[in-house]
């Protein structure tokens, strides 16, 4: 899981560096640029392709050394996929599930010019969430660890949207 590691790296200084992205509105309030959404949702779309490249050289593996014929991924009928590419596989389908809704929430933020700093917090922790998700799901797969950082995700996706409800002015 060197992938997430080195992740870290520069994940961890756009998250910390969060003051450098702001600036003070007119009462003193500390507001986002319009674009900082594009980094975690940059986040986001490069663990998808992290999990797909993990994906293609579990598959290739898979098929190189007998474990699965090649003709299995034509029809995904006959041999049992390996273990090993059915989580990267489902992992990669799940990529494709929540995380729309959350990139329709920084695309509604972005158009709505929600420009808060707890907005772009949200944002983060749930790409953070996320690839905390990875990190078990792909790795021990412990359920429980992997259940509480899934449902913190839904979570903090719940939290955007309701952001974005009360900043058009839903009643909720």
């Amino acid at each position: 899981m060197r992938w997430l590691a080195l992740g870290g790296m520069w994940i961890g200084p756009l998250l910390f560096n969060a003051r450098q992205l702001t600036n003070k509105d007119f009462l003193g309030i500390d507001t986002m640029q319009d674009y900082c959404l594009i980094y975690p949702m940059f986040t986001m779309v490069l663990l998808t392709f992290v999990i797909l490249i993990l994906m293609f050289r579990t598959r290739t593996r898979s098929v190189a050394s007998g474990a699965v014929k090649a003709s299995y991924y034509k029809t995904y009928q006959g041999d049992a996929e390996p273990e090993a590419a059915q989580k990267l596989t489902r992992h990669f389908s799940n990529l494709f599930e929540a995380p729309t809704l959350y990139y329709v929430a920084c695309l509604a933020g972005l158009t709505m010019h929600v420009n808060d700093l707890a907005f772009l917090i949200l944002a983060w922790a749930y790409v953070l969430a996320r690839v905390i998700h990875a990190y078990i799901h792909l790795g021990k797969n412990k359920i429980y660890p992997r259940i509480y950082a899934y449902f913190s995700s839904w979570l903090i996706l719940l939290a955007m949207w309701a952001y974005l409800a009360l900043r058009a002015g839903v009643v909720i």
